[in-house]
């Protein structure tokens, strides 16, 4: 299958391209300058901010293996897209965000996965969806730069490298979710205690990762800990969640994520009923799914039907 080519501007150019590239599917990339109102601009006369230009890549992919709405899913999860004219600590209109396609039929696609993203953004989405009007390659030094330079500056986080090719193989689960999920599991979010789904809810059955699937907790482990949020003993297996530290509060804590999805799922504290271990996973609902017992053989976790007895509810 022919490749295609799509137009992704998202800040400092040298980060995105070195992302793009660990995408599954992306067969090429090429950093320059896009929709200005010259013709083959410099780096300088791009950063004078007098010619209109956004530092973009332009990205090859082939269609068979990576759809368009799933690759700029993609791209959107590592620009701040309600930011005008700024990524990190770059700012100015050659840093703004944007969307550019020559295909005229790629149009309603990036207009659909627009208004997704507006759909799970807090506040107004500022990334330009546009035609093409020029693109020019930007100097070689430019290129494939953060290979060449392994500790150069780049404005995204080094950690934004890590798992591209897993996040990749679970984008399709990644866009189906709420805007409530999407930000607990993939931003760090907490919900509201008391108003969400599980808090109260105490029948036989198991907890799996909403977005992977991956069982997580069991009822007969989960108990009325009077905290809002569900509370769990213990997980289903120890290798199923992760923990690490957290010090985005005056108190430090410690996270708890799932160790398949690397979803954020709450934190676990050390004063649990002392009966069931003296441990308390609190958890968000948002990052949960629940499979009652009845349906847990169909939907393939008949291995832990035996995990799974009443809830043992601790007052």
């Amino acid at each position: 299958m022919t490749d295609k080519m799509i137009y992704l501007a998202g800040g400092c150019f040298w980060g995105v391209q070195k992302y793009l590239d660990l995408i599954p599917g992306v067969t090429a990339t090429r950093v320059g300058y896009a929709n200005g109102s010259t013709e083959r601009p410099t780096y300088e006369a791009v950063c004078s901010q007098t010619t209109g230009h956004a530092e973009t890549v332009e990205v090859a992919y082939d269609p068979g293996v990576l759809a368009l709405g799933d690759l700029l899913f993609l791209f959107f999860e590592i620009i701040d897209p309600t930011s005008v004219d700024r990524q990190g600590n770059d700012h100015g209109p050659q840093y703004r965000t944007g969307v550019y396609w020559s295909d005229p039929a790629d149009e309603p696609v990036v207009t659909a996965a627009l208004a997704e993203l507006q759909a799970r953004s807090h506040g107004p989405v500022a990334v330009e969806g546009r035609p093409l009007a020029g693109f020019w390659p930007a100097e070689d030094y430019h290129q494939k730069y953060l290979d060449a330079h392994p500790s150069g500056y780049c404005h995204l986080p080094r950690t934004a490298f890590a798992g591209v090719a897993a996040k990749a193989e679970r984008v399709t689960a990644l866009r189906g979710l709420t805007r409530e999920q999407y930000a607990v599991t993939q931003r760090d979010a907490t919900e509201a205690p008391f108003a969400n789904e599980f808090a109260d809810r105490f029948e036989p059955g198991i907890y799996v990762d909403v977005v992977s699937g991956e069982p997580l907790f069991a009822s007969s482990d989960k108990f009325e800990s009077g905290c809002g949020w569900p509370a769990f003993a213990r997980p289903i297996a120890a290798a199923a969640v992760v923990t690490r530290p957290d010090h985005k509060l005056a108190r430090p804590r410690v996270e708890v994520r799932s160790a398949a999805a690397d979803s954020h799922l709450g934190h676990v504290f050390p004063d649990g009923p002392a009966e069931l271990g003296g441990q308390r996973y609190c958890i968000n609902s948002a990052a949960l799914r629940f499979v009652p017992l009845a349906d847990m053989a169909a939907e393939g976790y008949g291995h832990l039907v035996d995990r799974v007895t009443p809830a043992a509810v601790v007052a």
